[in-house]
């Protein structure tokens, strides 16, 4: 397989074009001339989208900590993850680490929380979940429609462990949320779901590659989108199942609505299986929304737009129903519904 690219905000020669196969959907180099000047600090304002709900906090503002730059879950945890960006026409990045200890229950609130304008995040992230740990992790992603935005993340899943995450994303200039996940196998578990709601000429990109390197695995992936406008949307997802890996069970689904005539979505799953006695698909369908059912709504008194806001809620709520965290799904759906 072809070894992810490393991206250094201040190194051009590290920069991907759309001649690099993984990102010829989302091309950096269009968009990114020049290395941009380090963003100054930033002061953070509110508790971001998840601040109804308790927890600990771990805080970058324009890819400076405020306080602790890592955390490790002992117990049952929550976190709320906060990338927050303020600045104009200047770049910066962010490492973090996250991990959890064996057995350890642990929730992630993570928010990039855009302001300012024309602005370069790149957030690195790295989730560690060992044996017998369960790491549950939903993203929001509301940033500027000028803004480029690359969140890159790499999780480690041990044998028998719990892996889920949920991304929503609104898109930007660019947005890109990547997520490469290692499977142990051995009864591991893994759900890495999302959605992108995009209007004007926002673009965003989910890319995922899940390598199950033991066996008895599962992994369990849904991916939603409604495009309006010129509007683009990108979805790239891969599950390797390498020799050895049997009895693995891996699905995948991306669903997605265009609902303008200029609007693109751009959709590659692959499945890449080197194993024998597994259990693996992967669906992929982009359409408009069903007319009959927009006709049976209009006979029982809703207008046209309202039947099809109505039908477009539907049809993301699949994914956000299936975040089992209660207070969390319910924070995630009314954000959800204020912006479809």
């Amino acid at each position: 397989m072809t070894a992810p690219a490393r991206i250094t905000l201040s190194d051009p020669a590290t920069w991907p074009s759309r001649r690099v196969e993984g990102w010829k959907w989302t091309d950096l180099r269009r968009w990114l001339r020049e290395a941009p000047e380090p963003s100054g600090p930033a002061a953070v304002a509110g508790s971001g989208p998840f601040g109804a709900l308790p927890g600990d906090s771990l805080t970058f503002a324009n890819g400076r900590p405020v306080g602790a730059d890592a955390f490790v879950a002992s117990r049952e945890q929550s976190l709320h993850l906060r990338f927050v960006s303020d600045a104009e026409n200047t770049g910066h990045t962010t490492s973090v680490r996250i991990a959890a200890r064996p057995g350890a229950r642990l929730l992630i609130l993570e928010s990039h929380e855009g302001r300012g304008s024309a602005y370069v995040a790149h957030n690195r992230l790295s989730i560690d979940v060992p044996a017998g740990a369960e790491v549950r992790r939903i993203v929001i992603a509301d940033e500027p429609a000028d803004a480029l935005s690359l969140t890159e993340v790499d999780v480690s899943v041990g044998e028998g462990a719990v892996y889920t995450q949920t991304i929503l994303a609104t898109g930007a200039r660019l947005q890109r949320q990547e997520t490469r996940i290692v499977h142990a196998g051995h009864g591991a578990s893994v759900c890495a779901d999302g959605l992108y709601a995009l209007t004007g000429d926002r673009h965003a990109d989910l890319t995922s590659v899940v390598t199950h390197a033991g066996p008895d695995g599962q992994t369990s992936q849904l991916i939603k989108g409604v495009v309006r406008d010129t509007a683009r949307g990108v979805f790239q997802g891969k599950i390797v199942v390498e020799r050895g890996a049997d009895g693995t069970d891996a699905r995948m689904g991306h669903h997605a609505l265009i609902l303008s005539d200029r609007g693109e979505v751009d959709a590659k799953p692959e499945l890449i299986i080197y194993a024998d006695d597994v259990q693996c698909a992967h669906g992929n369908t982009v359409g408009n929304l069903d007319e009959s059912a927009l006709f049976y709504m209009q006979q029982r008194g809703l207008s046209a737009d309202e039947a099809r806001a109505l039908l477009t809620r539907a049809f993301l709520l699949e994914v956000v129903d299936r975040i089992e965290h209660e207070g969390a799904r319910e924070e995630v759906r009314t954000w959800l519904m204020e912006r479809s």
